[in-house]
Parts: C-alpha cells; sequence; structure tokens
C-alpha cells in the first residue's frame, strides 16, 4: 500500500504538504503511521479548520436570502449586528497580522462581510416605529462610509493596540448577542433570525476551540470563541423555545368578514331547526295629501 501512497501524483502530494506540512505528510500519506496522534490532530485541526472556513463564507447567506425575500429585518439587532461585525473584524485583522494560518481564522473575514452587508439591510428595512423614509439615505452612506473607515484603521493599528481590541472583543462579543437575546425574550420570538446561522456558529465555535489549541494556543482567542460559544448556545436554546411562535400568532388572527371552519359549523348547528321569519317593511303612511294643484280649499259656514 505504501507503494501506492508513496508515487501520488505531484499535484496531489504538492496539495497535501501544503495543508498539512511535510512531516505530517510523509508519516501519514506516505508511510501510513496511523500512530502518529501528533499529526493525526494536527491534520484533523487543518480539515476543520478549512471546513469551518468554507462554511463561514455561506453562513450568513441564509439570513440575508429571508431578509430580502420578506424585506423586513424584524427581530434583528441593529446594535448587536455593530457589535458582533467589529469584533468578527478586530480578530480578523489580529490574526493577520500575526501571521496565523488562515484556516485559524478565514471565516472571520468572510463573517465580517455579511455582517456588513445584513447591517445595512437593517437599515434599509427598519421597524415600523423607526421608519423614517427620508432619513435611510443618510444613514446608509453613514453607515458605509464608517465600515470602510474601520477597516482601514484596523489594517493600520499596530500589533500592541491590536492585542488590546483583541481583548476588548470579549465585551464585545457578551454585548453583540445581550441586544439580540433580550430582544427575543421580550418579543418572545426570534422573527428573521436564522436557525441555520445559529447552529452553524455553535458548530464553528465548538470546532475553533480544537483549531485554536492545536495550532494557535493564543489564550485570548481561545476565551473569545469560549464566550461566543455560551452566547450562542443561550440564541439556540431561545430558537427552540419559540419556533413556531409567528405561526401561532398568525394563525390565531381572523380576518374581519371571515368566519374559521370551527365558527362556520357552530353557526350551521345553531341554525338548524329554526325558522326565521322575514317581515317585509311597509312603507309609511302620508298624514295628509295635498291636491295635485296645491292649492288649499276650505268650506264657508254661513
Amino acid at each position: 500500500m505504501t507503494a501506492i501512497t508513496q508515487n501520488l501524483p505531484r499535484f496531489i502530494s504538492d496539495l497535501g504538504i501544503s495543508i498539512i506540512g511535510e512531516k505530517c505528510y510523509s508519516s501519514l500519506v506516505e508511510n501510513l503511521n496511523v500512530g502518529d496522534v501528533d499529526c493525526l490532530k494536527y491534520s484533523l485541526s487543518k480539515g476543520l479548520g478549512i471546513g469551518i472556513v468554507v462554511g463561514g463564507s455561506i453562513m450568513k447567506v441564509p439570513q440575508l436570502l429571508l431578509i430580502l425575500s420578506g424585506r423586513s429585518a424584524r427581530g434583528l439587532s441593529l446594535p448587536a449586528y455593530v457589535l458582533e461585525t467589529l469584533a468578527y473584524a478586530i480578530t480578523t485583522a489580529y490574526s493577520y497580522r500575526n501571521e496565523f494560518p488562515f484556516s485559524t481564522y478565514g471565516e472571520n473575514l468572510f463573517l465580517t462581510i455579511q455582517n456588513t452587508i445584513i447591517t445595512l439591510l437593517i437599515i434599509y428595512f427598519p421597524t415600523p416605529s423607526l421608519r423614517n423614509v427620508q432619513a435611510i439615505g443618510p444613514q446608509l452612506a453613514i453607515a458605509s462610509a464608517a465600515s470602510v473607515s474601520s477597516a482601514v484603521a484596523l489594517y493600520m493599528f499596530p500589533k500592541d493596540i491590536l492585542s488590546l481590541l483583541q481583548m476588548a472583543t470579549l465585551p464585545l462579543s457578551l454585548f453583540s448577542k445581550l441586544p439580540q437575546i433580550t430582544q427575543n425574550a421580550r418579543a418572545e420570538s426570534t422573527g428573521q433570525l436564522s436557525a441555520f446561522a445559529v447552529i452553524s456558529q455553535i458548530v464553528g465555535c465548538l470546532a475553533r476551540l480544537f483549531t485554536t489549541a492545536t495550532e494557535v494556543g493564543d489564550l485570548i482567542v481561545t476565551a473569545g470563541f469560549a464566550l461566543a460559544l455560551v452566547l450562542n448556545l443561550v440564541l439556540g436554546v431561545q430558537m427552540w423555545m419559540y419556533w413556531g411562535s409567528d405561526q401561532r400568532e398568525d394563525s390565531g388572527k381572523t380576518q374581519i368578514g371571515s368566519l374559521s371552519e370551527k365558527e362556520k359549523v357552530e353557526w350551521a348547528s345553531e341554525r338548524q331547526g329554526r325558522v326565521d321569519v322575514v317581515v317585509t317593511p311597509k312603507s309609511p303612511v302620508p298624514r295628509h295629501t295635498a291636491s295635485p294643484s296645491g292649492r288649499k280649499w276650505a268650506r264657508k259656514v254661513d
């Protein structure tokens, strides 16, 4: 068997070496040494990392489609998405400047882009209480300018400041989820919140804890993923608790002038054995009739 694995096509071996390194590729693929625990953990971490990056590139697409199809961002908290986007952007800049493997943070780049689009859509499709058509254009322009300025600033900051900002992502993650959690609890509904996005974030945080501990070993990044996992679990519990609440609310509403099936059956049963008497209304009788000429006549008394 090793005669085959040691003579694989060049493009396959080059791809394998670029992912798990020459040492682990030689041990696991060429020599089939499945007892190499360190290389097995490293290869598993790489595989999970690549899977998370690919999944992160489409994680918020269902959420985008929900907003666009319903032309509504009901149930989505604007402050929550602003803070979450900022936390993703800081983690991306911090990891890039510290030259971490792209497989350990790549999804944060894609989530930053997707979250920025969702944030702009929340502004474009505001709730009725916050709707102001004339202010939508300036708000979108300000939000777009702030996004570009933040990206440039994070790219230019020195590593020391980025380290401090990375520590700040811990409270950012906390405060980015609290508005959404509070809004869900108050409304007893998750609105347009995507279940796919929440579940994907839970699975991604679990996998990221393993990949960060295996490849990076950065305690700040690890603590951030641990806190994000707890908060996403809370959102997942809310999704389970309030699942179908919108449908139940809509089904309980009856349109004016229409009857439900139950009401139709009860109404029909009440009418059985009952005779309705219809009396035709008569026109009122005039008190006096005027003469055709309209002239009044009186008898002369002698």
